[in-house]
Formats: structure tokens, C-alpha cells, sequence
């Protein structure tokens, strides 16, 4: 259902060509209004930072609940078990978001930091050893394959699995297209590893996940939600924060002068983590449902609608930043959409932002210059941006 004060647009941001560029096309989407009808999948979207941040905002009247991709659950059967964090509205989200903010609490990730540290430090002397290497098979998989795992306690068989799993997580929040299809391609062997994994009984002592069912045995949580919740923080924290490390590296090796500020000031790997978040947002898009009639911006939008919302576009919507296009590790980024917002914010994002500042804390301290020495290949996903390889030369500080 379309409204007459409405822009419409025939953008299709699950089509080749935008995953492959989307900048121009989150320009059209910006400029075409701020809030705009997607002709092609029937739903609602917004480009622009302020509809964005309203919409996350009012979680009563945009939910979460019938579903945070382009399926609404309202219409259909979820094919999956729909995610106790993602896919979930109070009071439900309120009290399982509890649970996991605790286990990811400020004393555990202090913990975490010095394991963190021991991992990139012998991450890094192997890449000064081969100086040749690709940044997503011999960087970022590996790294973060070995520190957020071993943080929440899953054994070191089968890790491998973690990133066809998260890939099929977020491709199923687009359509059921070509790359949903060859995302399912032996997911079932996958989802059982996974599941397997998750269960109290193969956790590791002291690992996170087993802080979970600690909660479940206090009443927190049921017995039943509690592998659930843990596998939510594999699915979510793993493929994201890979074409993360891989998007900031591809970042430095296009912006050299910004990697020369962060050798000068190491202290600045946090910030640039987070511009790194709004400038090259491995997280695109994500929807909220309408539970009521409302309006936004001016614009009638019915109950029971689909809202899609860009986050690459908002993150470098002219609105809200200055020259947005611009690649700069000292920006000013509070508010960019990188880990969404509101309620259902990113739960796992300082555990995000700790293995990222850490692993670009030493390579910084090693590494003079990097630079993309062969042709790179995307790792398409419905609504994930990144690498599937990226070769990298890395010359060594002297």
C-alpha cells in the first residue's frame, strides 16, 4: 500500500549491482526523500540518519518481534527460529538482553583483554614472517576465529563453521534470492555443529557461554533459551566483525595517511575502529515491522508494514555529517548506525570494539605500510559488506 505523500523508488538493495556498489544507489535513496516507498519488494525505507535514529527509537510502534529482515512473521512461518535478541520485543528482549549484557560485562571484557592481546601479538609476528598475506583467510577469519570463540568457551573442532553459519544468519534477512539459496548449501551439517556446540555440556569452564546457563539455573532465563542465546552470540559476532577487520584494513591500505595517524597515536585504534563502522559499515540494512498506523517525516505508513533501513546510507548522510565520503580516523563518529540502536543495539559491541582496537593496536606497531597487491573479490551477502579476498602486502616499521 503506497501513500500519495510518499516518494517511490525502484531501488532494489538486494540486486548484484548495488551489493557490489551501493553507494550511488543509498544517494538516490537519500535524495529521493525521507521516507520513501521500495516499489520492488512492497516495503518502506528511509536513507537518511534522523528517520533512522526515530524509527530505532520507538521500538513500540517499528518491532523487532515479527521479524528484523524482509519476511514479516505477522504474514508468514518463520522458517528458522527466530532470534531470542534480534527478533524479540520487551518485556521478552528486556530480560534476555539483561542476561547477556551482564556476561558481556565491563569486568569480563577487562579479562579478555589480555588474552586478546597474546592473540594479535602472534597474529601479527606470522604476517611479518610472510608479509604477503590475504586479510580476510590469514587476518581477520583467523583472528577472530581464535579470540571470540575461546572467549565464550566453544572448543577448537569445527570452528571453521561459524562463518558459513553467520553468512546463511544474514543472508536469510533478505530474500530467499540466489545468495540465500547457496548460503543454505550444507547448512544442515553446519547447524548441528552449532548446536552441538552451544550445549552446557561441551562449553569450556570460565567461557562466557557457560555464564549463561549460570543465569538459566538462577531463573534469568529459561533452560530452554539459554543454548539459544549463546548460539545468538556466535551468529551475530563473528561474520560481522571479520568483514569488519577486513574493511578497515582495505580502509588504511586506501588511506595511507591515515594509517601513518594511527602508527603516530596507537590510542586513536578505537576511533578508527568506529569510523571504519560508518565509512565502510560491514552491517548494510536490517527492517522493522509497523504495529500500528503512524506516520514518519510527514509520511502515512500503515500497521503491519515492512520498514527497510539503510545503515550505509545513513552513515554518510550529508545530514549528519561533514564531508561524509571522507575516510578520517580523528572524526567525531557518536552516532554513526554501524551497531544499530535503541533497544536493540549491538549487545556484543564493546567485545567487537575490544578485538578490533586490540589486533589494529599491533599491527600498528609492526607494520609501516599496507597495500592491496592483487585484485580483490566481494564476499556478497543480502545485507553484509565485506571481502572474500583481499591480498595485502605488509611492509615492516624499522
Amino acid at each position: 500500500m503506497t501513500q500519495s505523500d510518499a516518494s517511490t523508488s525502484d531501488i532494489d538493495p538486494f540486486s548484484t549491482e548495488y551489493l557490489l556498489d551501493p553507494y550511488p544507489f543509498h544517494e538516490q535513496l537519500r535524495e529521493a526523500g525521507p521516507v520513501v516507498w521500495l516499489s520492488k519488494w512492497n516495503c518502506w525505507g528511509t536513507g537518511r540518519h534522523k528517520e533512522m535514529n526515530e524509527v530505532l527509537a520507538d521500538p513500540k510502534t517499528f518491532c523487532s518481534g515479527a521479524g528484523v529482515g524482509l519476511a514479516n512473521f505477522n504474514n508468514e512461518k518463520p522458517w528458522r527460529q527466530p532470534s531470542m535478541l534480534l527478533e524479540a520485543d520487551a518485556p521478552e528482549h528486556t530480560m534476555r538482553r539483561a542476561v547477556v549484557g551482564k556476561v558481556l560485562s565491563t569486568g569480563n571484557l577487562r579479562r579478555l583483554r589480555a588474552d586478546f592481546e597474546v592473540a594479535a601479538a602472534a597474529l601479527v609476528e606470522r604476517l611479518m614472517e610472510k608479509r604477503a598475506v590475504d586479510a580476510v583467510a590469514e587476518v581477520a577469519e583467523p583472528y577472530i576465529l581464535k579470540v571470540f570463540p575461546d572467549a565464550v568457551g566453544i572448543g577448537q573442532e569445527g570452528r571453521e563453521n561459524l562463518i558459513p553459519y553467520g553468512a546463511m544468519v544474514f543472508n536469510a534477512l533478505g530474500p530467499q534470492n540466489e545468495l540465500f539459496q547457496e548460503s543454505m548449501v550444507g547448512i544442515k551439517e553446519v547447524s548441528d555443529w552449532v548446536m552441538k556446540n552451544f550445549l552446557r555440556e561441551n562449553l569450556r569452564p570460565g567461557g562466557l557461554g557457560l555464564e549463561v546457563y549460570e543465569a538459566a539455573d538462577a531463573g534469568q532465563v529459561t533452560l530452554d533459551e539459554a543454548p539459544i542465546l549463546v548460539r545468538s552470540f556466535l551468529s551475530a559476532g563473528v561474520d560481522t566483525t571479520v568483514n569488519a577487520i577486513g574493511n578497515a584494513l582495505w580502509c588504511f591500505a586506501n588511506h595511507p595517511e591515515q594509517w601513518q595517524k594511527l602508527r603516530a597515536n596507537p590510542a586513536l585504534s578505537r576511533s578508527a575502529f568506529e569510523e571504519v563502522l560508518r565509512f565502510e559499515a560491514p552491517f548494510q540494512s536490517y527492517f522493522r515491522t509497523t504495529t500500528k498506523d503512524t506516520s514518519l517525516a510527514g509520511t502515512a505508513i500503515p500497521g503491519n508494514q515492512k520498514f527497510f533501513m539503510s545503515v550505509g546510507a545513513a552513515n554518510r548522510d550529508p545530514r549528519r555529517w561533514d564531508q561524509p565520503g571522507t575516510f578520517n580516523i580523528e572524526r567525531q563518529t557518536t552516532g554513526h548506525m554501524g551497531f544499530g540502536g535503541g533497544i536493540h543495539g549491538c549487545v556484543g559491541q564493546m567485545i567487537a570494539r575490544l578485538e578490533v582496537e586490540v589486533l589494529l593496536t599491533a599491527m600498528a606497531s609492526r607494520i609501516a605500510r599496507i597495500e592491496v597487491s592483487g585484485p580483490t573479490t566481494p564476499r556478497l551477502n543480502n545485507v553484509l559488506r565485506g571481502f572474500d579476498t583481499l591480498p595485502l602486502t605488509l611492509y615492516p616499521a624499522h
